[in-house]
């Protein structure tokens, strides 16, 4: 058995005149958890709901675990688990009914223990409709998981969700990983998906334009390397002109800011030009480019990565 859990190869899908995904091709290794980002329209739900088994591609081949999404659905439904952005569950269903039912369906014991981890345990035998939007999507992952699928599509999770959740959410994230369970993570999100993905595609126009661990796809882009600066006297305001690799420079708030493109430069010429004035170094903060910008980068330039 290969470590490649998901393989997707010149997958193509169009609706009509519409171009969904245009020929993309990437891998995913079994303990993965793979970011699948890109504006709206840029195809990342037509290739989920493909990998999902919900739609037929129209090109190219896809394998998840070694099952064929389209010609295997049965086998694929034991693989996998899914929490959606809308569960579809029966408005008067309870958490504890739909645990029992998931479970049953693919003949496992109930996990009411991950009704309780994800904050349900005094809600379990509450209707559906009358649980919060953040409730709803708490048991959507509790259903996902519950049969301990080898991989597991992730839609928006955190989205409606307080921070404490959230936080718990990412943990068992984490632990499934290292059980070795592959995930599949589509998010707005860019600081959820830089902090927990271990490498991401970014989808543009139906088309796969970059992919990489995020380190590596911050690292590819044009964008500047940010370096505040605050001294007890100020005197970095007197070195305009004089710092090297400055793309520019701003005073907020007691700092200097400075916009590098070669950290280094910079950073030995602000704390000579520091010394030299005998002024004193308070604060110096280097913030490279994240995720969000370069994703800005990448979709605000056409595609281009």
């Amino acid at each position: 058995m290969t470590d490649r859990v998901i393989e997707v190869r010149d997958f193509r899908k169009v609706y009509g005149e519409f171009v969904a995904v245009d020929g993309i091709s990437f891998e995913v290794r079994q303990g993965e958890i793979f970011g699948l980002l890109g504006p709206n329209g840029a195809g990342k739900t037509s290739t989920l709901e493909c990998l999902e088994g919900l739609r037929a591609p129209d090109g190219g081949a896809l394998r998840v675990n070694g099952v064929d999404p389209t010609r295997e659905a049965r086998q694929l439904r034991d693989v996998i688990g899914v929490q959606l952005q809308s569960s579809g569950l029966p408005e008067s269903i309870t958490p504890d009914e739909a645990m029992k039912f998931f479970c049953a369906y693919h003949k496992v014991a109930p996990r009411f223990d991950l009704l309780d981890r994800m904050g349900l345990a005094e809600k379990r035998r509450a209707q559906f409709y009358e649980l919060s939007t953040g409730q709803q999507r708490r048991l959507a992952l509790a259903l996902a998981v519950a049969h301990r699928p080898q991989v597991v599509f992730l839609d928006e999770p955190t989205a409606g969700l307080d921070v404490a959740t959230r936080v718990e959410l990412h943990a068992l994230m984490r632990e499934l990983q290292a059980a070795g369970t592959t995930i599949i993570l589509a998010t707005h999100d860019m600081a959820e998906a830089e902090e927990m993905s271990d490498r991401v595609a970014i989808l543009l126009g139906g088309r796969l334009v970059s992919l990489g661990t995020p380190m590596e796809i911050t690292a590819t882009g044009a964008g500047l390397t940010r370096i505040a600066v605050r001294t007890e006297r100020g005197c970095l305001n007197a070195a305009d002109g004089n710092i090297p690799a400055v793309s520019h420079h701003i005073f907020k708030e007691g700092y200097d800011i400075y916009f590098s493109t070669d950290i280094g430069p910079t950073v030995s010429a602000l704390i000579a030009h520091i010394q030299k004035r005998g002024d004193t170094l308070i604060d110096l903060r280097v913030e490279r480019p994240s995720l969000e910008d370069r994703f800005i980068e990448i979709t605000g330039a056409g595609g281009h990565s």
